[in-house]
């Protein structure tokens, strides 16, 4: 049996009840010493009190996980309490960074035969922390994501995303050498500090073997600029012919290209915010329109109805059907929450990223386009609505006019695509007007990047009502300090962020938003539906729309909107 090789941000289930991950590398002269910890995330998504195992607490008191300094991660899935959402297998590197390894990977094993599971290749630079990838909860089953998430700012970063905080040194003889067995558990004092290690005195204890390195000033991490993604050699002449397809469900696809090479080297994006050529020129394609007719999709102002005289395409007779009720029930819903005739910008937002393909197979992708189409049109009166794709990249879409509905799901309800050879410098040929390059956006999940961009085009094109964002993703997120920066600073615009997780995946900061002090309003409303598809159109409406009138009274007072 061989190992899956992952991609960044693939996932599997796993069917072992334990397991074992371990860090692999190659050092050589000047190379740092790793250190291996496991972080227990709560269904809060931040790291438990007590959730910090490794250097001094090697063995959780309460739950089946434990580790060894520079060895191994094990994990009893099977006997996890529900308190461990997710369990983040991490590492921190003590004086020097992760760029200085080779061959830097995770592994991870069935802990009771040594069969493998998985094996994630890592590319790193300027990193003393990261996160290897982390085992989670969905629909009652354990598995396995390939995060590769690295911090510059070293234990410091891993706390601002997770909450964790670091454990305090325990005294160790001076003569104490690493020993390949783990230490008898000492207790963890948590305290939110993270003291820069001192070089100790010839008559002190010697330092510690898990002391983490000391924390950065606050900064962006420096992204890899390509990751070695380790294939897994072509199968020898299967029985029977080769599936183009993943076998089973098609729910969470793996990202992961198909496997000629032994290696690619593949360009990811950068993991700040978006900057340069690439945010100065997204990849939109203005689509073909009649003379006389603003282009639909335009980055322009707010826009009215249609001028008088230029005809618009008309919508089946069971899709106009639908749209008129459904207009009903968003007005209902408004009243019910004392938001009758309110109106609004509405801007959809939808999930690109590798993981959604199997809902945008199945329609439930088009299928909640058709349905915000309908909040869209009773909130901003019939207008176009304005429309992002995103996953490692934003694209702007088409706007979307009512009337062309149909065509627009047709043509731009589509899920990412990775390219082997960087992101291209044109869009390929045979694209219909309009329609986004989807190799120019990726599979990858930079939420932050289409959040800074629907933000910009807020501020560039004004409206004289409030705007709605549509947010719609399956999660795995994990820029979370990037996102809630972001989020934190739209406070003061006018526009108002419900998201909406499709499944049982982890939303990070998005789930946390009702909660998070320092904001003058709450600016974000969240919430996940198993199955969008079974939730009726007025339940659906009234979780829409619930904190968005809440949400307008807060502003106005606040003098945020006038």
């Amino acid at each position: 049996m061989t190992s899956k090789s992952l991609g960044k941000g693939a996932n599997l289930p796993v069917a072992a009840d334990s397991v074992r991950a371990v860090f692999g590398w190659s050092g050589g002269p000047g190379a740092p010493r790793v250190h291996v910890w496991a972080l227990l995330v709560g269904p809060d998504g931040r790291v438990r009190a007590d959730g910090v195992v490794g250097g001094p607490q090697p063995q959780h008191a309460a739950e089946p996980v434990e580790t060894r300094p520079d060895g191994p991660v094990e994990v009893r899935l099977a006997a996890l309490s529900p308190e461990t959402d997710r369990v983040l297998l991490c590492a921190t590197a003590e004086g020097g960074t992760f760029g200085g390894l080779g061959g830097l990977e995770l592994l991870l094993t069935d802990a009771r035969d040594g069969a493998p599971v998985a094996e994630f290749a890592i590319a790193a630079t300027t990193e003393t922390a990261l996160v290897g990838g982390e085992l989670y909860r969905r629909a009652g089953q354990w598995r396995f994501r390939a995060v590769g998430q690295g911090y510059a700012t070293g234990w410091a970063g891993l706390t601002a995303d997770f909450g964790a905080v670091e454990p305090v040194e325990a005294a160790a003889p001076a003569d104490a050498a690493p020993a390949p067995a783990a230490p008898a558990p000492a207790a963890v004092v948590p305290a939110p500090v993270v003291p820069a290690p001192v070089a100790p005195a010839a008559a002190e204890p010697a330092e510690p073997d898990w002391v983490l390195p000391p924390a950065l000033p606050a900064a962006t991490e420096p992204p890899p600029s390509t990751v070695h993604l380790r294939m897994p050699p072509a199968p020898a002449a299967p029985p029977g012919p080769a599936p183009t397809t993943p076998p089973g469900p098609a729910a969470e696809p793996s990202p992961t290209p198909p496997p000629p090479p032994s290696t690619v080297h593949l360009r990811m994006p950068p993991s700040g915010p978006p900057g340069g050529a690439d945010a100065a020129a997204p990849p939109y394609v203005p689509p073909v329109t009649p003379p006389g007719v603003p282009p639909v999709g335009h980055p322009g102002p707010y826009q009215g109805t249609p001028p008088a005289g230029i005809p618009v395409p008309s919508l089946p007779v069971d899709m106009g059907k639908r749209l008129s009720l459904r207009k009903q029930q968003v007005a209902v819903s408004l009243a019910k929450h004392g938001a009758a005739g309110v109106a609004a910008r509405v801007v959809l937002v939808l999930d690109a990223s590798g993981s959604m393909a199997g809902l945008y197979r199945k329609g439930t992708v088009s299928g909640v386009v058709e349905r915000m189409a309908a909040v869209a049109a009773q909130l901003g009166e019939d207008r176009p609505m304005p429309a992002w794709t995103f996953a490692s990249y934003p694209a702007r879409l088409p706007d979307l006019v009512l009337g062309g509905l149909l065509e627009w799901l047709q043509v731009h309800v589509r899920v990412g695509e990775i390219s082997l050879f960087g992101r291209p410098k044109k869009p390929r040929k045979g694209l219909l007007p309009g329609q986004v390059d989807m190799r120019m956006v990726g599979i990858q999940n930079e939420e932050q990047r289409v959040i800074a961009e629907v933000r910009a085009y807020v501020r560039a094109y004004p409206a004289p009502v409030p705007t709605l964002v549509l947010f719609f993703s399956d999660g795995g997120v994990y820029r979370n300090a990037e996102i809630e920066r972001e989020l934190r600073e739209a406070v003061e615009e006018p526009v108002f962020w419900q998201f909406v997780g499709l499944g049982q995946s982890d939303y990070g900061v998005l789930e946390r938003f009702d909660t998070l002090p320092g904001r003058r309003v709450d600016n974000v409303g969240f919430f996940a539906v198993d199955d969008i598809e079974v939730l009726s159109d007025p339940e659906l409406y009234d979780r829409l729309l619930t904190e968005f009138p809440q949400w307008l009274k807060a502003a106005r007072a606040a003098g945020i909107l006038h």
